[in-house]
């Protein structure tokens, strides 16, 4: 089911060579399930998260895996061959994650995007660059937001932060190799994605999962928090035409659906009543620093690129208990 009018297909990718850091990832895998048949892709990540193994795609011909860190610059610019294409989703990520191991986090977060991007200068990318940020830079009160809204530090020593920092450091050192050496780099700060096969700590993966065994569903705060959620599928046909589109290069974008807005408590709810689910809905006291409110403006990416998020909330949350039911057996 879709909320508006389809947009126009993404322009096909053939033939070209991808290397993809974090390329075990949840959004990783759903790209490189769009990309595998017609192009030649080589997977580097340390596997801390693996969507990968069990998705069907790791024994593809067209597959090629190499187990590294990006913390390792040496092993990076070795396995960085010919590529034509260089997606860098590497990340620490999720919340608990990040307050567990903040100096792991701004590490992979910024001295892993250097080695990137350093071997990508090295091994000649022509065709794109492409960067994965985070909607967080915009700080605790997002409605809205442009590419050119400011950019939040936050307080310095809430763990929290140090995830958006290093991720905000990143996008200006991808912004300076495209500047300096012309580098056709993309920036993409995604908004709430969700969908099958995510794995960690997503909000709505979580809620899912435990509805779909009638558990308790935890909310950490009042559950006032409000978000704007994107189906993995959506998120893909943007990706898809960053990586095509030359209006992309050197830009920035959000890319979420600025529709689909609801609180967590909401959320919760709505999980419950599409899944007809018996949990109960409990609170618990916050993690960290929250974010009040995360509402994108995706003019930008509409007007540059065509895009405009199809799948409406209730749909994607039934699409994806249909994955996690198959995987609960």
């Amino acid at each position: 089911m879709a909320d508006t009018e389809p947009t126009a297909t993404p322009p096909p990718l053939r033939d070209k060579h991808l290397f993809i850091t974090g390329g075990a990832g949840f959004i990783a895998n759903a790209l490189i399930r769009r990309l595998i048949e017609h192009n030649r892709i080589t997977v580097y990540d340390n596997f801390s998260r693996d969507t990968l193994t069990g998705s069907g795609l790791r024994d593809h011909p067209n597959l090629t895996v190499i187990e590294g860190d990006v913390l390792d610059a040496d092993h990076v610019e070795a396995s960085m061959r010919e590529p034509d294409i260089v997606v860098h989703a590497a990340a620490i990520a999720g919340i608990d994650t990040v307050i567990r191991d903040p100096v792991r986090t701004w590490e992979v977060n910024v001295i892993g995007t250097a080695n990137v991007l350093r071997a990508a200068r090295k091994a000649g990318v022509r065709d794109r660059f492409l960067d994965f940020s985070t909607s967080e830079v915009y700080g605790p009160m997002a409605y809205q937001s442009t590419e050119e809204s400011p950019a939040v530090a936050g307080s310095a020593g809430e763990a929290r932060w140090v995830y958006a920092v290093g991720k905000l450091a990143g996008e200006h050192l991808v912004k300076a190799y495209h500047q300096q050496y012309g580098l056709p780099t993309v920036t993409v700060r995604p908004f709430n994605v969700y969908g099958p096969g995510q794995t960690g700590e997503g909000a709505l993966q979580v809620f899912i999962k435990r509805a779909l065994r009638n558990e308790d569903i935890f909310i950490y705060g009042d559950g006032a928090q409000i978000r704007a959620w994107c189906y993995v599928d959506d998120f893909v046909d943007c990706l898809m035409r960053c990586l095509t589109s030359p209006k992309a290069v050197g830009q920035s974008y959000n890319i979420g659906n600025a529709r689909a807005v609801i609180t967590v408590l909401g959320l919760a709810q709505t999980v419950c009543r599409v899944l007809d689910s018996k949990s109960r809905i409990v609170f618990k006291p916050p993690l960290s620093a929250d974010i009040a409110l995360r509402i994108p403006s995706v003019r930008k990416a509409e007007e540059d690129l065509g895009f405009k998020a199809q799948v409406d909330l209730e749909e994607g949350i039934r699409r994806t208990a249909e994955y996690f039911r198959a995987q609960m057996g």
